[in-house]
């Protein structure tokens, strides 16, 4: 990044940080800061252990600085200005999720399209701290990271002095690392149509048992009651019945006649309905909870990507970090940090929402073909002096792909 290209997007990003509506962290005092400066561009050196009193102070400092990424801590200290991070005295951390493109299994290269996926899997994220940790919307902060995904702020009381190993196994649980799929397909004891839990019911020892698929209704056992549903209704759709349930054939115990009464209960009017509502597994197909046991550890794999949610542990297990500041830019895109409610992520649109600058054409010197997608434009520059919008400017050059202006010498391509 030359001299001009620095001076360049110093200025935009100050003029942006001018007028820009920062969302300041609550006990500001307590929170350590970090910035990196293009200054110090290409090193990307960090500049931290700072704090603000006040958020005059904070904002004032944005703009006389315009640094290229703003941060602070997602902990709470005692002396967060401290230069060793033992005798900053920690406090407590908020619960943090990072959900990148970078971690997610096949992600497309297309930019637009790993937005979209990396917003697929926060939506699943959200199922997970909503009902299965019963987080109210209000302790849950939302923000666009403003490069390749989503940040989520847990802010409830509950989670500020967990340790790093409780927030693993957090991690553990909302991707189903070592999630035990014999666990929740038990006998339990009659009670009328449906289980009791227990073999012994009601005083009574030796009760009639049923095979039921546990917790049908919350967490992990309803979305493997929603799996098995989900699959017994497509295979049933297909033309022709030698080629329905392909995966459970594997199974020795499961041939012909097993495969017709589990047809017979994909198409029944309440079969399905009572695998999702009841959990119900006793039908007429002999040893059904060990047969679905196994199909679930077969499918593991197509499972667990479906409904797990593909998070970057180390950001959650870390008590002590850094994370991106809601309102600041983006070094590395120009874009947006935006914070944003939770029922405005289906709308949201990363390359439209969170563009700032505007489309008044700037020049710049690009260094290799470069294509992306931002506010509904297919744009696509080649090597050489181009002439774009300025939102797009800023983007090439934060990307490293183009320089301010043109050189000496440079033949013009536009």
């Amino acid at each position: 990044m030359d001299n001009r290209t620095i001076r360049f997007l110093k200025s935009r990003f100050q003029q942006y940080y001018k007028t820009a509506e920062i969302s300041l962290p609550d006990y500001l005092p307590s929170r350590e800061w970090a910035f990196i400066f293009y200054d110090d561009m290409p090193e990307k050196m960090m500049h931290r252990h700072k704090s603000f009193g006040s958020p005059g102070e904070a904002l004032d400092y944005l703009y006389g600085m315009a640094p290229a990424h703003v941060y602070n801590s997602t902990a709470y200290y005692e002396y967060p200005d401290a230069k060793k991070m033992n005798d900053k005295n920690w406090l407590g951390a908020e619960l943090i999720f990072d959900l990148d493109a970078d971690h997610l299994p096949n992600a497309p290269r297309n930019y637009a399209d790993m937005l979209e996926l990396v917003k697929k899997e926060s939506f699943k994220l959200l199922d997970f701290l909503l009902d299965d940790f019963g987080f109210s919307e209000q302790e849950i902060e939302l923000v666009f990271s403003g490069g390749r995904g989503y940040h989520f702020h847990i802010r409830s009381p509950k989670v500020l002095t967990l340790g790093s190993s409780e927030r693993r196994e957090i991690v553990n649980y909302v991707s189903g690392r070592d999630l035990d799929f014999k666990y929740f397909f038990r006998e339990v004891a009659m009670d009328g149509d449906f289980g009791a839990g227990s073999k012994t019911f009601k005083g009574v020892k030796n009760v009639p048992t049923k095979c039921m698929l546990i917790g049908h209704d919350s967490g992990w056992g309803k979305r493997i009651a929603r799996y098995l549903a989900d699959y017994l209704k497509t295979e049933s759709e297909k033309k022709y019945k030698k080629d329905m349930f392909p995966e459970l054939r594997k199974h020795e115990k499961v041939g012909d006649t097993t495969a017709k009464k589990l047809l017979r209960i994909a198409t029944s009017e309440d079969g399905l309905n009572d695998i999702l509502e009841h959990g119900r597994l006793d039908f007429d197909v002999r040893n059904f909870k060990e047969i679905a046991a196994y199909f679930m550890q077969e499918s593991a794999g197509d499972f667990l990507h479906r409904f797990g949610a593909s998070v970057d542990e180390p950001v959650t297990a870390d008590i002590k970090r850094l994370i991106r500041v809601p309102g600041s830019l983006h070094g590395g895109s120009g874009m947006l940090v935006k914070k944003m409610e939770l029922s405005e992520l289906e709308g949201f649109e990363p390359l439209e929402d969170a563009i700032v600058f505007g489309d008044r054409p700037v020049k710049v010197t690009v260094s290799k073909p470069f294509s992306v997608q931002m506010k509904g434009k297919d744009l696509r520059v080649e090597e050489g002096i181009q002439e774009v919008p300025e939102y797009a400017a800023v983007y090439l050059m934060c990307r490293g792909v183009a320089e301010y202006g043109h050189r000496r010498n440079q033949p013009d391509t536009v």
